[in-house]
């Protein structure tokens, strides 16, 4: 396994997870222009976040939610199954519960939206490399709504997907070579989970607490 770089030791090394060219020079810039930051990478998908991380074994990283391969969820887990004190910041365009949920759960050390001022965002870097979580108010109060709610199954988070992609029973059960009765059980259990009446509420629910993402 490559050891990471050395050259800026007394500096906290930073890595950019972002698909877009434009936020990652920017990210950089930033970063670069601190006396006691310095960024060492930059990825571009998730498979080479987590290359790279192997490689230069950074202070903390900054890892996109959404990106091409691997998501910023994926990359995370997979970063930190042989590196476990790896510390990640989420930094996002989405908030929404189930995606500030699944990051924290993933092991992210803090979550931030892409709106983020720069002082603060530095902080949160220094904040993070010193062995803190800072949490956001907005990213607090996403977490408080969602942690009381019941957790969907891995059928019911399925099927809510496919009855947000406008199929319905029918083509739902085809599709999953199940029946439809078995469907309606699974679509009513949805319902009563996120507190809704019918499928257009439950759609609704669904992209709001970011179970259900727009691609």
């Amino acid at each position: 396994m490559n050891q990471p770089d050395k050259n800026h030791s007394s500096r906290i090394r930073t890595m950019i997870v972002e698909d877009h060219f434009v936020v990652r020079v920017g990210l950089t810039s930033i970063i670069n222009s601190q006396p006691d930051m310095v960024n060492v990478a930059e990825a571009g998908n998730g498979t080479q976040a987590v290359e790279l991380f192997v490689k230069h074994q950074p202070d903390v990283t900054l890892m996109d939610l959404r990106l091409p391969g691997l998501s910023g969820i994926e990359a995370i887990t997979a970063i930190l199954a042989p590196f476990p004190k790896a510390r990640i910041i989420m930094l996002s365009s989405f908030g929404g519960q189930e995606n500030v949920f699944r990051a924290f759960q993933a092991g992210a050390r803090a979550y931030f939206l892409k709106d983020v001022k720069g002082r603060d965002l530095l902080d949160a870097i220094r904040a993070v490399h010193a062995g803190q979580r800072p949490v956001p108010p907005e990213i607090a109060s996403c977490l408080a709504e969602r942690l009381p709610g019941p957790e969907l199954s891995a059928r019911e988070a399925e099927i809510l997907r496919l009855i947000s992609n406008g199929q319905t029973n029918k083509q739902i059960a085809a599709s999953l070579g199940i029946s439809e009765g078995t469907v309606r059980v699974h679509a009513s259990n949805v319902f009563a989970k996120l507190g809704c009446s019918d499928r257009a509420q439950a759609v609704a629910v669904a992209f709001q607490r970011g179970i259900v993402c727009i691609e």
